[in-house]
């Protein structure tokens, strides 16, 4: 019953982010479609323009056709909605994250790609991770585990939980007294490293919560 409770509370937390969602995806597209209309008639016109006959006009008139057409093109992904190739050195940690679902883990992820950089990305990945060997190692068999993916604009957030046994508050300073420090060198010193926190909430008998922060305003770990 407690497992199904845990899984009831998770599920309306993840319809109720879908709903928003689908109210910010919904307010994009129409102001996509506001701006389209005048833009089509104008802008793109003339950079096809500009792409089409920029090379008969001599010297840069090549390297101005062709800075056109790649503004068209972008143009154009942007008023249809469809994604740009990600910026150099950036990841999609959403898409990363998705593979990590299985039977015994579910992902859920904002619709639209979470841009981080790749050291960000890679680090967060194996702080979940390390996070999901342990519900395989503690929480039991039969447990399962759900992680969030949340896009705060400044700061990504991601959160796992189990239904599992959990533990009591004092079990992660006992480790760290007898040496056992996969928890702060796996999961914290990661994050924090990123600039970041990393909060565990756990009793037992009700699961273990994880949540780590991570600001984009600092990614790389200090000099």
């Amino acid at each position: 019953m407690g497992g199904l409770g845990f899984a009831q509370q998770w599920a309306a937390r993840r319809a109720d982010r879908r709903r928003a969602e689908q109210i910010r995806q919904e307010a994009a597209d129409a102001e996509r479609n506001r701006l389209a209309r005048p833009i089509h008639d104008g802008v793109l016109q003339v950079l096809a323009l500009m792409q089409r006959h920029g090379a008969e006009l001599g010297g840069p008139g090549a390297q101005l056709a062709t800075l056109a057409g790649e503004q068209e093109q972008a143009l154009r992904n942007l008023l249809s909605g469809n994604p740009a190739a990600p910026p150099a050195n950036r990841l999609d940690l959403r898409a990363i994250l998705t593979t990590l679902a299985s039977p015994t883990v579910d992902v859920a992820a904002p619709a639209n790609p979470v841009l981080l950089t790749a050291t960000a990305s890679t680090e967060l990945t194996a702080a979940v991770q390390a996070a999901l060997d342990n519900v395989h190692r503690h929480a039991g068999p039969t447990a399962h585990a759900w992680v969030l993916l949340e896009d705060e604009g400044d700061a990504v957030r991601v959160t796992v939980r189990d239904d599992g046994v959990g533990f009591t508050p004092d079990r992660l300073t006992e480790a760290a007294e007898a040496g056992r420090l996969g928890v702060a060198q796996s999961m914290r010193g990661r994050i924090a490293d990123l600039g970041g926190t990393t909060e565990i909430y756990s009793r037992p008998g009700r699961g273990t919560e994880v949540e780590f922060y991570v600001p984009r305003t600092r990614t790389t770990p200090p000099a």
